[in-house]
């Protein structure tokens, strides 16, 4: 007789819930497109904050008139020179120094031949083979979406292939209605930071995690103000796809990305498109695209496969760049001839990582809370005074700044150089709302009359005098609290010591004790109090 046969379950696939015919289809469609890994570098083009450009005389400043910033050399008029400025050359190397790159003692220019109506030259005068410094890595934590200050931040360190100095172009405008272009030359020869990074990252969220570390860098040395509304921070990203342990695949650029969240979604839309188009066997074409904000889709604008002859030429009218030390200066030379690495190594200030270690280590800050306070230009300064004037709890003051502060702020489109409110204020703005004396909503209310109107403190004062003394005396509150301070510290209470070993029972035990002595007192208010006095012993 025959063995009875073994009838197979068939298998649910977990992806489409069809069955086995199905699943094995589904399961090799989702293997290959885990395969394909996204590889980005950038090249961003950070302007130079200085007074004048970086081979003329020019005014720099945002927002002049149309055209009125402009010298005889960075129109291109026959016979003129440029002039090296040395405040460009100091920022440059500073900014290699604070990213751990290889400065090379001796530098030249070149000229990059292309032809744009908004480059009057016709030329761009860069540095190609024999850059301002070469080499280099930024380490930087990456904000996946379940970052939590209860953990600590997961590094990549990013590594940077070379940091050259070059002209800014001028900036095309073009009037669609009237079918014009009109050219404004202010910011033709601005003097910019190219840095470029190796294809270290794999994902907008690691690109934009790098970026946010290298602005807090630039902001703190005072290399570039890192303003990508004006202009002045520019992103160009280098995106490919390709499979672990194979060769990079064809790389697509995507140009002036002048946003974070620009950044973010042109590359993300990349490896998505690059991912879709390898997956049906098509092939990538190396071209340069464009990101449209309005549909979130990169766009092509022209065809790179037939590289681009630029005709890179030594620039005849600049002298090799020599950045020197302690030991190679030679004499004879005027200071304004001289970069000198070792005193501009002694002029760097503390960069954003040490901050933040401070930070972490003094105030007891999450990892978290520390980067973002370090990140935002003057806010570490603004921290450390209110701290200085609060220090009961610095952890919850740095949860009120980065939270409502920051966010009435942003409404305001304020800096922390432009907020006029005393941190004394804002510190015990926040030990009222800590010890709940006034709510949230109060809080933000009294930060926003602060932020309008600095010198007024009324809104904080009636609080103050309302919630903390009841409308009486705060002198005779104050007494009350001493008195019940007193008769603790002398009497043989049983439960003293065990009191002591925690401030927030002994806090509420001091309080009820207050409150019994007059009908006036409120609990809270005592605690206050009393919190103020024992730190005061």
């Amino acid at each position: 007789m025959a063995a009875p046969m073994r009838v197979r379950t068939r298998r649910i696939c977990r992806f489409c819930k069809f069955f086995q015919t199905s699943y094995l289809r589904c399961w090799s469609s989702h293997t290959k497109r885990s395969e394909w890994k996204g590889v980005v570098g950038l090249e961003i083009h950070a302007q130079i904050s200085a007074e004048s450009k970086l081979f003329s005389g020019a005014c720099t400043k945002y927002g002049g008139s149309t055209n009125n910033q402009v010298s005889l050399f960075d129109a291109a008029f026959p016979g003129t020179l440029p002039a090296i400025n040395k405040r460009c050359v100091e920022a440059g190397v500073q900014t290699a120094l604070a990213l751990n790159c290889h400065v090379n003692r001796v530098s030249k220019f070149d000229r990059k031949h292309y032809f744009y109506a908004d480059l009057p030259a016709g030329y761009q005068i860069t540095q190609l083979s024999q850059p301002l410094a070469k080499g280099g890595s930024l380490r930087c934590p990456v904000f996946t979406e379940d970052v939590s200050p209860k953990r600590p931040l997961n590094y990549m360190t990013v590594g940077l292939e070379q940091i050259q100095l070059e002209q800014d172009s001028g900036k095309s405008i073009h009037n669609e209605v009237d079918q014009q272009s009109l050219i404004d030359l202010n910011r033709a020869g601005v003097g910019l930071m190219e840095i470029i990074t190796a294809p270290d990252m794999r994902s907008g969220l690691e690109a934009v995690s790098f970026l946010n570390e290298l602005i807090g860098i630039l902001t703190t040395i005072s290399a570039c103000n890192c303003k990508m509304e004006e202009g002045s921070f520019r992103v160009d990203a280098n995106i490919s796809v390709h499979r672990p342990e194979e060769p990079l695949g064809t790389r697509v650029e995507v140009k002036n990305l002048n946003s974070i969240k620009s950044v973010k979604n042109a590359i993300d839309y990349e490896i998505k498109r690059q991912t879709q188009l390898l997956q049906q066997d098509k092939r990538i074409i190396n071209d340069t695209r464009s990101f449209d904000i309005a549909s979130g889709f990169t766009l092509p604008m022209r065809d790179k496969e037939i590289e681009q002859d630029y005709r890179f030429m030594p620039e005849p009218n600049l002298p090799p760049l020599h950045v020197y030390d302690n030991a190679t200066v030679p004499e004879g030379l005027h200071s304004s001839q001289i970069v000198n690495i070792d005193v501009l190594q002694q002029q760097l200030p503390p960069l954003p990582a040490q901050r933040k270690e401070e930070l972490v280590k003094n105030y007891g800050l999450p990892d978290l809370y520390a980067h973002r306070i370090v990140v935002k230009p003057g806010m570490t300064e603004f921290y450390k005074k209110v701290v200085e004037a609060r220090p009961t709890d610095p952890q919850y003051i740095a949860v009120r700044m980065m939270g409502e502060l920051l966010g009435l702020m942003n409404k305001r489109s304020l800096e922390f150089k432009d907020v006029k409110m005393s941190p004394e204020m804002f510190g015990e703005a926040c030990d009222l709302c800590n010890l709940r004396v006034m709510s949230v909503k109060n809080f933000m209310w009294v930060l926003d009359e602060l932020l309008e109107n600095p010198p007024s403190e009324a809104r904080l004062n009636h609080i103050r005098q309302k919630k903390l003394t009841g409308n009486k005396d705060p002198l005779q509150l104050e007494h009350i609290c001493q008195q019940v301070l007193d008769e603790f510290e002398q009497g043989s209470n049983p439960k003293k010591a065990k009191l002591k070993r925690n401030q927030e029972n002994l806090l509420d035990y001091l309080a009820s004790q207050a409150k019994r002595k007059s009908v006036d007192v409120r609990f809270q208010s005592a605690r206050v109090i009393l919190k103020q006095l024992l730190n005061k012993q």
